[in-house]
């Protein structure tokens, strides 16, 4: 289940380039921040546990919904990874921080190779889980058939198929409170909002220019999660400074289905850094 915000976070609506962006941020505005980005079909709700660890180790939290998801608003499809980065950014500028930490899990990470390659001045660090950098044919086509469902029938129609893809049936029937607190994510999230980032991720090509990333990077997966762990483990090969770590037990959503591991390799990561205390 997604973990009660117990300390209500701050809500920022800030003018994006085509939408208004809804960051949602905890902690002392003089901290060190971390910004947080969702999956597809989520919203920074997703990420409730662990924004409040890390607002209690001391950091400044900004959980972001993207473009299209929770309360920031969607223009019209389709999206690029380049406009998402920039929503990034904008909010970053909005919020007068010149550089944060950046944790991005699925399009969210997709959205983090693309801030750590254009903008590598406004990164201290990267968190990338269970994505991609590139969308190979088999990897783009079955999207078609998603934006055409959702167009159908809504996001709604998407839920069942995409929580077995992410859980897979035997994580979803042990547990149904998270099933439902997902599955609602997916059928609040807009059909134009879906689709924009949908073909976001058909279009994403960043594969020969990860090398440039040059911020200490985790990146992190689920053992279960389909061939995403041999896919960062070759990323990892072809970045500077990057470690890899693979949940046991995890699938796509490794902080929601194994949140004690994913934690305890998220704190791994910013103790390296020498995290505040």
């Amino acid at each position: 289940m997604l973990a009660a915000m117990n300390a209500l976070p701050r809500t920022h609506l800030i003018p994006g380039a085509k939408s208004t962006l809804a960051a949602h941020v905890r902690g002392a505005d003089g901290a060190p921040a971390v910004v947080l980005s969702h999956a597809l079909l989520t919203s920074h709700r997703m990420w409730d546990a662990q924004a409040a660890l890390l607002a209690a180790h001391g950091w400044r939290v900004v959980a972001l919904d993207t473009r299209g998801h929770g309360a920031s608003s969607a223009s019209p499809p389709p999206y690029r990874i380049d406009e998402l980065v920039g929503d990034v950014v904008a909010v970053l500028d909005a919020l007068g921080i010149a550089r944060a930490h950046y944790v991005g899990l699925s399009l969210g990470g997709m959205i983090g190779f693309g801030l750590g390659i254009a903008h590598p001045e406004r990164v201290l660090s990267l968190v990338l889980c269970d994505t991609r950098a590139d969308a190979p044919a088999a990897y783009a086509a079955p999207w078609d058939a998603r934006i055409e469902l959702a167009r159908a029938h809504g996001c709604a129609a998407l839920a069942d198929a995409t929580l077995e893809r992410w859980f897979g049936r035997a994580f979803l029937d042990a547990h149904p409170d998270t099933a439902a607190a997902i599955g609602g994510l997916i059928a609040a999230t807009p059909v134009d909002g879906f689709e924009g980032c949908a073909r976001a991720i058909q279009g994403l090509d960043l594969l020969d220019r990860v090398e440039r990333i040059g911020a200490p990077t985790t990146l992190l997966v689920g053992a279960n999660d389909g061939d995403l762990p041999q896919v960062l483990a070759q990323l990892r090969a072809r970045m500077r400074d990057a470690e890899l770590e693979v949940i046991a037990d995890a699938g796509h959503l490794a902080n929601v289905d194994q949140r004690e591991r994913f934690d305890a390799a998220l704190l791994r990561h910013f103790a390296r850094l020498a995290a505040p205390a």
